[in-house]
């Protein structure tokens, strides 16, 4: 059975919504949990999950809430004690340095000794990152580690790499990039051939910076390997014409943000004119239901959480503002990523070259 460490510390919501969603995640994924934390408080909501349940809206539909009870007796579930928690604020390499006996490193720590098989964190991403990177190292041929973040499209879903963990990159490394992203694709997402493009301000090869016209080369070279389409613009990245998006850290999460902050302001000016007169409150009970299919369609809870690539083992990045929902589908994506042994084949890809 797969084993997943979870964080139970981290998130603006933790250890409730934390612990919550794992037990979630143990029963209808039928995976293993390794609980990371204050025992204390975990044996608390574990407690109070099995007598009094957890309230959520999703699973069914939404937006009523509903009480979910589970038998946490009967899970799979084993603490591991962290005396110790990495707060928002405090610098990632420093902290985890000091705070050795914190959730996020002890719960890598976990996957390096072999008790679980991936991590799922939604406290500090910083602090996720270097814990990673330190406590698992590196894969064979990957520079650095980069945050692979699915994103849903008219389609499919496409894999935007990097999500933010590199804001300097050189043109190898969007190379390697393109690798892990192409691979997790195929593999994680089902994509079969997955097409890799490069976010650029232009189709044309000779447009951008260096660093997109030297990535551009590089792909071009590998095409027997990589399924490279060329450039692609900002507005293209949910219209399907790629699989995977290849930039650097900076520009990725420039454009994850505004993304997530243009979805808000849409729903937020639509709910006002459904509110705004008696014609609007009609419309808006009519489109009620198509609204929900849309929000689930783009909700970012529905996908959980972003892989980290190129580190010796699975790493699952949740949101800060993650409830129990999130963090059970981001308990999937670990789950998946364990299963289809993706860490295996971006080494044999480079191990090829």
């Amino acid at each position: 059975m797969t084993r997943i460490a979870v964080d139970a510390m981290g998130g603006d919501h933790a250890p409730h919504e934390i612990v919550a969603g794992a037990v979630w995640a143990a029963r209808d994924y039928g995976v293993a949990i390794e609980l990371v934390g204050k025992q204390d408080r975990i044996e608390q909501e574990l407690d109070k999950i099995t007598h009094e349940g957890f309230m959520t809206d999703k699973g069914k539909g939404g937006p009523k809430k509903y009480r979910i009870k589970i038998d946490t007796s009967k899970l799979d579930i084993k603490i591991t004690h962290a005396s110790e928690v990495i707060e928002m604020g405090e610098a990632p390499g420093q902290a985890i340095r000091k705070k050795k006996k914190s959730s996020i490193v002890l719960a890598v720590d976990a996957v390096a000794q072999g008790s679980s098989d991936a991590v799922v964190a939604a406290g500090s991403t910083g602090a996720a990152m270097a814990s990673s990177l330190f406590g698992l190292g590196r894969l064979q041929g990957i520079d650095r580690p980069a945050i692979a973040v699915t994103l849903p499209t008219i389609k499919k879903p496409i894999v935007v790499i990097d999500g933010g963990a590199n804001s300097n990159c050189t043109p190898e490394m969007l190379f390697q990039f393109a690798v892990m992203g192409a691979t997790f694709s195929k593999n994680v997402l089902g994509i079969e051939h997955p097409r890799v493009g490069v976010l650029n301000i232009g189709e044309e090869a000779g447009k951008g910076n260096e660093l997109a016209q030297a990535t551009y080369k590089l792909l071009e070279e590998h095409q027997e390997k990589i399924n490279f389409v060329g450039n692609i613009e900002g507005k293209e990245i949910f219209l399907s014409v790629c699989d995977v998006v290849v930039c650097d850290g900076f520009v990725g999460n420039v454009a994850l943000k505004v993304t997530e902050g243009t979805s808000s302001m849409l729903f937020r000016m639509l709910k006002q004119e459904f509110k705004a007169d008696i014609a609007g409150k009609i419309i808006g009970l009519l489109a009620k239901p198509f609204m929900k299919r849309i929000y689930t369609k783009i909700n970012y809870e529905e996908f959980g959480g972003a892989l980290l690539l190129g580190v010796k083992g699975i790493t699952v990045i949740s949101h800060g503002r993650s409830h129990a929902y999130a963090i059970k589908n981001a308990i999937r994506v670990a789950k998946y990523a364990v299963e289809s042994g993706v860490n295996e084949k971006i080494a044999k890809f480079h191990e090829e070259e």
